[in-house]
């Protein structure tokens, strides 16, 4: 894995999706659904997912009959607080800057 690794916002939701514990690619859709509203497709979830086990962000659990969970990784829990903290500065400062408008 490369120290920077660029997410795309389908990537960012389903590391968001596992940071509360192990899922299936159905219940990543469900769950990135309820947490931002959008739905992904199965070619975009799956094409995601398979960038992210690349990267050594998340990885491929034991398959639970036809499903097979995934976790996040070490080396993906704290790419994900990278990310979370660089969205909250993002956010402040573009706060700041709508307020002095």
């Amino acid at each position: 894995m490369t120290d920077v690794v660029r997410l795309s916002t389908e990537a960012l939701l389903i590391l968001v999706s596992l940071a509360d514990g192990s899922k299936h690619g159905y219940a990543i859709q469900q769950d990135i659904h309820v947490v931002s509203g959008r739905r992904l497709g199965p070619g975009t979830l799956y094409g995601a997912i398979a960038r992210l086990e690349g990267a050594g962000l998340i990885e491929a659990m034991s398959e639970r009959g036809a499903r097979r969970p995934y976790r996040l990784t070490a080396a993906g829990t704290r790419h994900l607080r990278t990310e979370l903290a660089s969205l909250k500065d993002l956010m402040r400062a573009g706060t700041r800057r709508l307020a002095a408008r």
